[in-house]
């Protein structure tokens, strides 16, 4: 099955789900009213987006419906980063990690840590 494209009001539905499931429509509306300013009937045309893409099921529990994600989080993860590694990068890693290298302030312990990935990384 493909992954969907989620929006970016769409993760921050989808963040919440994949720490959480399942979850009522109260709960993730309570959540993000917190950081968001969003209408809560803003969230519940979220939820429905989200169930058409198939990337969130609903279960009806007595008076409400339970959110659970049906796509893990990393195959979005996975499905974004090559939808802005072709965009901003023309597909390939090689100039996204030149360009953080280049241009983030990187720890030493952070360096360290790259070069042993990178270097696992090469012997297979």
């Amino acid at each position: 099955m493909k992954t969907p494209a989620i929006s970016e009001s769409e993760w921050k539905v989808m963040q919440l789900l994949w720490k959480k499931a399942p979850q009522p429509a109260y709960d993730i509306i309570e959540q993000l009213s917190k950081t968001e300013a969003w209408h809560p009937n803003t969230i519940k045309t979220l939820l429905s987006r989200l169930q058409k893409k198939k990337a969130v099921g609903a279960t009806r529990y007595k008076n409400l419906f339970l959110y659970e994600p049906l796509v893990a989080q990393n195959d979005c993860v996975r499905a974004e980063t090559n939808t802005f590694l072709e965009r901003v990068f023309g597909g390939s890693i090689k100039p996204l990690l030149v360009h953080f290298v280049e241009n983030e302030n990187l720890s030493d312990a952070e360096i360290d840590e790259l070069k042993r990935i990178l270097q696992k990384k090469g012997k297979r």
